[in-house]
């Protein structure tokens, strides 16, 4: 099963959360969603200020940091359910601090007025996203497996194109990732409202990393997307 197909899910069986519940769903979790955006951040801006030496040595860790990412979202994907929602939020917060160090090399390729245009669009797009998901009375729920599809091809896309590095191939991609991220966002918000996420997590608090965790590489995902798409690199 994967993390965007919830069978037996309580929209699914027609079962609604009072709104004082549906609100501290969301809530929570975005909480925890914009802490992680503020370590990522940090962790980003504070590799931005090494010195060339410091960089070149942190630099032969990039591949590592890269794989010890997947691992953790693998892991906390798979394993939320078996362990406690503290240790899920530890492995959350370690896992935006290992993007702020990926993120951090990625700024130094581009002007500071680029990074600040894919910020503020990024904000926008996905508060709009965000407010869209919360208020609709659409139920969204049978996007998930075309946007779990999306993602598939994305990523297949991106990988290809580490071969060809086609300029006008990279340029598709990153629309294309702005058009998944942004629907994301929507599908995710309405499955957290609903009291989904947190079903298919266990616990409230669970569901309250899970769902922070969802956001949190939406909010990425659409940043270094939107980057692609508006910075000249230096």
């Amino acid at each position: 099963m994967n993390q965007y197909e919830l069978p037996s899910s309580p929209s699914q069986l027609g079962v609604r959360p009072a709104a004082a519940l549906s609100a501290a769903f969301l809530t929570q979790a975005f909480l925890w969603m914009f802490l992680g955006v503020l370590v990522t951040t940090g962790v980003g801006f504070w590799v931005t200020t090494l010195s060339e030496s410091s960089l070149q040595r942190l630099s032969g860790l990039f591949f590592p940091v890269i794989l010890l990412q997947l691992g953790i979202a693998i892991g906390l994907s798979f394993a939320i359910r078996r362990i406690s929602a503290t240790l899920g939020l530890g492995l959350f917060f370690l896992y935006a601090a290992l993007t702020g160090v990926t993120i951090g090399f990625i700024l130094l390729i581009y002007p500071i007025t680029s990074v600040a245009a894919a910020g503020i669009g990024t904000a926008a797009i996905f508060g709009g996203a965000a407010f869209y998901g919360s208020v609709t009375k659409r139920d969204l729920t049978s996007l998930g497996a075309y946007l779990f599809m999306a993602l598939i091809g994305l990523v297949a896309a991106s990988l290809v194109n580490l071969f060809l590095r086609s300029d006008g191939l990279s340029y598709l991609v990153s629309w294309a990732a702005v058009v998944i991220f942004t629907a994301l966002t929507a599908f995710d918000v309405q499955r957290i409202q609903r009291g989904d996420v947190a079903a298919w997590a266990g616990t409230m608090e669970k569901g309250a990393v899970m769902g922070a965790f969802r956001l949190y590489l939406d909010f990425i995902n659409l940043f270094l997307a939107l980057l692609r798409i508006l910075g000249g690199r230096r």
